[in-house]
C-alpha cells in the first residue's frame, strides 16, 4: 500500500494559499476569489494592530476598529467562495510540479499552486517595564496613526536609539508640548541644538517605568526617583519580519535601514508586484514593507494578487497550447 500517494490524494489543493489574514492577505484573497481562483487563507489570529482600538488614514474607514475591518474582509472573501482556516503555517515544501505542500502547526497539509505570504511583523519594544501592556493605546510610534488623537497633549519621546531626535521633531508637528527623554541615548551637541530650535525640551535620566492612573498614562518614572509627565509615550520598536515559512524556502530576511541605521528586518520583493526571488512565492504588507500602514498593505495585497493571477493564466495558456498542438499532431 502506497501511504504517501494516498495521503497526497486526500490533500486539498488550492490555486493560491494565502499565509496571514490581515489587511494585505484578505485584500489579496478577495482579488483572487473574484478572479475565480480557489483560495485558502490560513491565519494565526494575531494581527500586529490588535492592541489599537482604531485605525486611521484609510479612506472611507478612518476611525474604524481594525478588528471590525478584518471581520468584514473575512466575510467578503468567504462570500465569494474563499476559504479561511485558523492556524499557523510552519513550512512550505516545493513540489516537482512547481507548486507547494503547505504544512500547518496541527500537522495538516494543503497543496498550493502559488503562495502569497502576508505574515506581517513583530514590534520589539525597548526594555522598559510596562510598555507592552500599553502598546497601541498611549505607548505609540506612528504619528500618522495616532498623532491627531494626542494633539496638543504632553508627548514624550523615549531616546534609546538613533532615530529618537528625528521622532521628536516629527511628533512636534502634532504637539508643541513634545519632550525628549534622554534615557540611555547619548545626545550630541548637534542633536541638542536641533531639538532646541524645534522647541523640544530634553529630560535627562534613565526611564525606569510608566506612571498610570485610572488606566491612563500620566508619565514616566526616572532613575533616582524623579518623574516626567506625559499623556503619550513615543518609542521606536525594532520591526522584525515574521518570515519563518519564507526562510524555510530559502528566502532570508534583509536588514531594514533608515538613515544608515538598522531598524529591523524584512523580506525583499519586487516593489510593484511583491514577487520574491523564489518562483511561485509573493509577499505583501509589513513582512516586506514594515513602514506600510493598513491602506498601503491592502493595496500591496491587491497588486500581488493581480500578478499571481496573471502568472497562473500564462501557465494555463502554455499548457493549453501544448495540449492543442499535441491533439493537432495526433490527427
Amino acid at each position: 500500500m502506497d501511504t504517501d500517494r494516498d495521503e497526497d490524494a486526500m490533500t486539498e489543493r488550492f490555486d493560491v494559499v494565502v499565509v496571514g489574514g490581515g489587511a494585505a492577505g484578505l485584500a489579496g484573497a478577495l482579488t483572487l476569489v473574484r478572479a475565480r481562483r480557489s483560495v485558502l487563507v490560513i491565519d494565526s489570529g494575531s494581527p500586529r494592530n490588535a492592541p489599537a482600538a482604531h485605525m486611521h488614514a484609510y479612506l472611507g474607514h478612518d476611525g474604524q476598529s481594525p478588528t471590525d475591518l478584518l471581520a468584514k474582509g473575512r466575510a467578503e472573501v468567504t462570500g465569494y467562495g474563499g476559504r479561511i482556516r485558523p492556524g499557523t503555517v510552519v513550512a512550505a515544501d516545493r513540489l516537482p510540479d512547481g507548486g507547494f505542500l503547505v504544512r500547518c502547526g496541527d500537522a495538516s497539509t494543503v497543496r498550493a499552486g502559488r503562495l502569497l505570504v502576508t505574515t506581517g511583523l513583530v514590534d520589539e519594544l525597548p526594555a522598559v517595564p510596562g510598555l507592552r501592556a500599553r502598546w497601541g493605546r498611549d505607548v505609540l510610534h506612528c504619528p500618522y496613526c495616532h498623532g491627531w488623537e494626542v494633539r496638543d497633549e504632553p508627548v514624550a519621546v523615549l531616546a534609546d536609539g538613533p532615530l529618537a531626535v528625528f521622532q521628536a521633531g516629527l511628533w512636534r508637528q502634532w504637539s508643541a508640548r513634545t519632550t525628549l527623554l534622554a534615557h540611555t541615548w547619548r545626545l550630541t551637541a548637534e542633536d541638542r541644538e536641533l531639538l532646541a530650535a524645534r522647541g523640544v525640551d530634553v529630560v535627562e535620566g534613565e526611564v525606569t517605568g510608566l506612571l498610570v492612573d485610572e488606566d491612563r498614562l500620566t508619565g514616566v518614572s526616572l532613575a533616582g526617583g524623579g518623574a516626567a509627565r506625559c499623556g503619550a509615550l513615543v518609542v521606536a520598536p525594532r520591526f522584525t519580519a515574521r518570515s519563518g515559512v519564507l526562510t524555510g524556502l530559502g528566502l532570508p530576511t534583509a536588514a531594514l535601514e533608515r538613515d544608515g541605521h538598522v531598524i529591523g528586518t524584512c523580506v525583499e520583493s519586487d516593489p510593484v508586484t511583491g514577487a520574491t526571488a523564489h518562483p511561485g512565492v509573493w509577499v505583501a504588507g509589513n513582512v516586506t514593507s514594515p513602514m506600510e500602514q493598513v491602506a498601503g498593505a491592502a493595496a500591496q495585497g491587491v497588486r500581488a494578487a493581480v500578478a499571481i493571477n496573471t502568472e497562473l493564466i500564462e501557465a494555463e495558456t502554455r499548457r493549453a497550447v501544448e495540449a492543442y498542438r499535441a491533439a493537432a499532431g495526433a490527427r
